[in-house]
């Protein structure tokens, strides 16, 4: 994972321990932490949480500066795209990212970080790309990475793992982001063509066809 840390942590007057992992402890967490809870599953929102402390977590013990508020947005919201309250017509990151954006704005944020965390939501599957942006766009995706996918696992130590899932269960994670994701398979197709989703449709989802990106180029309006 490639980092440039751009930014640095902004000082906290309070911290708090969650899941033996101590974080930054401000209203504007704990309003994105509210939001999010309201508005996901239990799974869901025990995901969220898991993924924030796995970003915050990596940061520490690689040293990384990041803007602490920055991180516990992007990551607490990074899912709201799969929530009843903000599902729409595009791809769900980017709904998600939508989502955020406007509680961002809404909470006075400046430009710059309202658009790290749209960039942290909007790419959180795509790490591809992810991990090599911003400090805090890297480890919140690395973070959600870790905990969907026990990419980096290695780098917690044992006992913190177990105090993280101790305290925010998985909760059948599995089959329930599948069903989630597959839900959105089913009944917006068109937004899962070219993004992870689709390796749940071909797998799970009987008759559903993908469109193949090597046929937009083959069949464009172009003689050559």
């Amino acid at each position: 994972m490639t980092m440039s840390p751009t930014t640095e942590t902004i000082p906290s007057r309070n911290t708090r321990v969650l899941g033996g992992i101590t974080v930054d402890d401000t209203p504007l967490i704990g309003r994105a932490m509210e939001l999010a809870r309201l508005h996901s599953e239990p799974f869901l929102f025990n995901h969220a949480v898991r993924s924030w402390l796995f970003a915050v977590r990596l940061g520490q013990l690689q040293g990384i500066p990041f803007d602490a508020e920055v991180l516990a947005v992007g990551a607490l919201l990074h899912d709201l795209g799969l929530t009843n309250a903000f599902t729409g017509p595009r791809r769900f990151e980017i709904e998600g990212a939508d989502a955020a954006r406007t509680f961002a704005r809404k909470e006075g944020l400046d430009d710059r970080r309202v658009q790290l965390i749209w960039d942290t939501v909007a790419l959180n599957s795509t790490p591809s790309i992810a991990l090599y942006k911003e400090a805090d766009v890297a480890l919140c995706t690395a973070g959600i990475g870790l905990d969907w996918g026990g990419f980096q696992h290695e780098r917690i130590p044992s006992s913190e793992m177990k105090s993280i899932l101790a305290a925010f269960p998985r909760l059948d994670m599995k089959n329930r982001f599948t069903d989630s994701v597959c839900s959105i398979v089913k009944t917006r197709p068109e937004t899962t063509y070219d993004n992870f989703a689709r390796d749940f449709g071909e797998r799970f989802v009987p008759g559903y066809e993908s469109q193949s990106t090597v046929d937009f180029l083959m069949n464009a309006p172009f003689e050559e």
